[in-house]
């Protein structure tokens, strides 16, 4: 046998245990076959049929003597497994299909229509996985949609789940439609997105744009059509409140960017009223270039009918929409959740390299992409990118294919060595996002509305929210650089936190926990007029809650209902990194100290402890604590003054070494005891009411080193 032969008779083998009376041997068989990867085109399409095809009928196979493996024995492979009884096999089922459908266009348009009727699955997580199958056949340009799939698409356009509608947009921005009267009926179903979910407007907006710019002669003839309704009206004015209109600007500005030849030109003008909507629009195109490059493109698009692409460096920008990465939901060790995100089992992906533009990076940041940090940004980028759609799983419950997502994305940025500052605070401050998310997930999962039926008890969660607490104060207060945006966006986290907190009595500090809440959308709102960046519609939200709640009662008492409606609002945005943070963090030793070679004490009198510090980024009005501790009961804090260490630059100091002698006043009658020392730094945002230590500091601390154990054992002259 030749090695066709051989790897269809393995495939034969593996399709006849879909059928097998165990799940978890279906489950295995379908993962198997997916990774066949040399599978002749008639024994896939027999995969799809239970009738055996013609070409089959005589067709077997015999690896070894004595052994006839018969093509039809795969028969309804696949059929068999989509309408499995378990919703996890139905799931492994579309997985499997969609690594098989890059060999053979004819077996992905059998699969699609499979995939089709897989999108009425009671399963959120099965037409979810259905919905990726179909997006990988679109990035292998193996998708040909046709009028009996069309409208099943618009259904999934205005499905509930927020995550169903942008997988199935994604999809859209590949498609090629050969007729108009699908080209329009996409775009109605787009509209119809919009106007039942405006939240979704920024991802309706790109779609339109991919898809216009794929259709140029199509979008030209539906803005003929729609024309009217763009112009001002008698007095001279736009429609500014009409986000139908703002939607076709976007549509017809894509135009000019399209590949196709001979394409009609778009009327200047159209351009010139797309600038009124210039913020709104920027904000949805951000995956494809900043605000500046958009206005500058509209501004040369209003006075000529021909542009230069090089002009604005957007062709090689317009190629991340390939980059959509899919949800993956299978967790299987070869599924992409668990593999590098810049790998697939095929080898190297081009979305790694390719240029990452977004909204509002300054010219700085810009020229600073160039350099030698760029393409670590932009790796870091896409992961933050896969976080978001991880988030989504959240919301509908699948914590543990979230989990599982997550720990994946530590692994990987883990296992990146960043050999300068900048690149080491871009590392240091995505894993602590992924931390943050992470335990946010965890509270949410057991406070929200999910399928999880073993709720933690009040305890646990206690122990949960002051996990969170400390990893926000750390994201919080540990990282310099971060523009004003991305400081709201981490805000938004925040807010989230005291929510979830409020919304649970059993555990709540009311005082307390309102007390953090209005303080955050205080310093929130006053980024916001320091920045004139637009907030989140969550952040709107919360600030128009609390203001009427304000308004209609003098008692400041929870209100977890109030509290619990505003976290149904809640929907996390992508982080974007643009700049380079610095990560400030610490480090603490005693020298040659360890428990054979202790220091000295004489019990009754304070201990000399020669502290060797080393400090990075850490700026010098920075308030630090030398905090030791011998028990709970027995901690004291040497406020560490940096105004008295020498150093010529009073700002940002990259590496700052010193000794410091830290007195410890409680020594025991022992003759040997140890202490835990170690640094943080003072949070001055969070100066809420708690017990504080008398002589320490008056705000919570946020750590910037591990504690360090040191011995001391008493003096022999004593």
């Amino acid at each position: 046998m030749n090695k066709q032969d051989s790897s269809d008779a393995v495939f034969i083998q593996l399709g006849c245990m879909v059928r097998d009376m165990s799940v978890d041997v279906r489950l295995e068989a379908f993962e198997a076959l997916g990774k066949i990867g040399l599978v002749s085109e008639d024994i896939l399409l027999q995969t799809l049929s239970k009738k055996v095809l013609g070409i089959n009928k005589d067709k077997a196979f015999k690896p070894v003597e004595g052994l006839d493996i018969s093509a039809s024995a795969v028969a309804g492979a696949y059929i068999h497994g989509l309408e499995d009884e378990f919703s996890v096999v139905r799931m492994s089922a579309c997985y499997s299909l969609r690594t098989l459908t890059v060999f053979s266009l004819r077996f992905a348009c059998e699969a699609l229509n499979l995939m089709m009727d897989m999108l009425n699955d009671d399963s959120t997580v099965v037409r979810l996985q259905a919905l990726d199958t179909i997006h990988h056949m679109a990035t292998s340009n193996h998708l040909k949609v046709e009028k009996i799939h069309i409208h099943r698409f618009l259904s999934a356009l205005v499905d509930s789940s927020s995550v169903i509608r942008s997988m199935t947009r994604k999809i859209l921005k590949l498609a090629k439609l050969p007729q108009f009267k699908l080209f329009k009926l996409c775009i109605d179903g787009l509209l119809g997105n919009l106007e039942i979910y405006p939240q979704d407007e920024a991802d309706v907006f790109s779609a339109l744009f991919h898809i216009g710019r794929n259709h140029g002669k199509f979008t030209v003839h539906i803005i003929e059509e729609v024309s009217p309704e763009m112009e001002p009206a008698s007095g001279g004015k736009l429609s500014f409140d009409s986000t139908r209109v703002a939607a076709f600007l976007v549509l017809a500005i894509s135009a000019p960017l399209s590949h196709e030849k001979d394409v009609s030109a778009i009327p200047p003008r159209i351009f010139s009223y797309a600038v009124t909507w210039l913020g709104r629009i920027s904000y949805g195109l951000s995956d494809l270039m900043n605000q500046e490059k958009l206005l500058a493109y509209l501004s040369e698009c209003s006075r000529s009918s021909t542009i230069s692409l090089a002009d604005f460096k957007i062709n090689e920008a317009l190629l991340t929409v390939e980059s959509d990465a899919p949800i993956p939901l299978c967790s299987k060790v070869d599924s992409p959740v668990s593999m590098p995100f810049w790998k697939d089992s095929g080898g190297t992906s081009d979305y790694h390299h390719q240029e990452f533009l977004s909204l509002g990076k300054s010219a700085a940041h810009a020229e600073y992409e160039l350099g030698e940090h760029s393409e670590l940004r932009k790796y870091v980028n896409l992961i933050f990118k896969k976080v978001k759609d991880f988030w989504s799983l959240v919301e509908l419950g699948c914590t543990t294919e979230a989990f599982k997502g997550i720990r994946a994305c530590k692994e990987e940025v883990a296992s990146f060595t960043a050999d300068s500052p900048g690149s080491s605070g871009a590392v240091a401050f995505t894993l602590q996002y992924l931390q943050v998310i992470g335990m946010l997930a965890k509270v949410w999962g057991h406070l929200r509305p999910t399928k999880m039926l073993n709720p933690y008890g009040v305890g646990k969660l206690e122990l949960l929210f002051a996990k969170l607490d400390r990893r926000l104060r750390e994201i919080s207060n540990r990282f310099i650089g971060l523009s004003k945006g991305e400081e709201l966006q981490i805000l938004d986290l925040v807010l989230v936190a005291c929510l979830l907190r409020l919304s649970k009595m059993e555990i709540c500090c009311c005082n307390a926990a309102m007390k953090l809440l209005l303080s955050t959308v205080a310093h929130v709102e006053y980024l916001h007029k320091e920045g004139s960046i637009e907030l989140s519609n969550f952040v709107t939200e919360v600030k128009k809650s609390l203001h009427d709640a304000d308004s209609s009662s003098s008692s400041s008492t929870c209100k977890p209902l109030l509290f619990k409606r505003l976290l149904d609002s809640f929907s996390l945005q992508q982080f974007v990194l643009y700049g380079t943070p610095r990560y400030i963090h610490a480090e603490l030793a005693v020298p040659s100290n360890d428990s054979e070679n202790p220091l000295p004490f004489i019990p009754g009198i304070p201990a000399s402890i020669p502290l060797a510090i080393t400090l990075h980024n850490v700026l010098t009005e920075s308030r630090l604590w030398v905090r030791i501790s011998m028990s709970e009961e027995s901690t004291q804090f040497v406020f560490l003054d940096l105004n008295l260490i020498r150093n010529e630059k009073r700002s940002i100091n990259v590496v700052r070494e010193f000794t410091f002698v830290a007195p410890f006043y409680r020594t025991p009658k022992a003759i040997s005891f140890t202490v835990r020392a170690s640094l943080g730094l003072e949070c001055f945002r969070e100066n809420i009411d708690r017990v504080k230590v008398f002589g320490g500091p008056k705000c919570e601390l946020t750590y910037l080193c591990p504690e360090k154990e040191i011995f001391l054992c008493k003096s022999t002259e004593c």
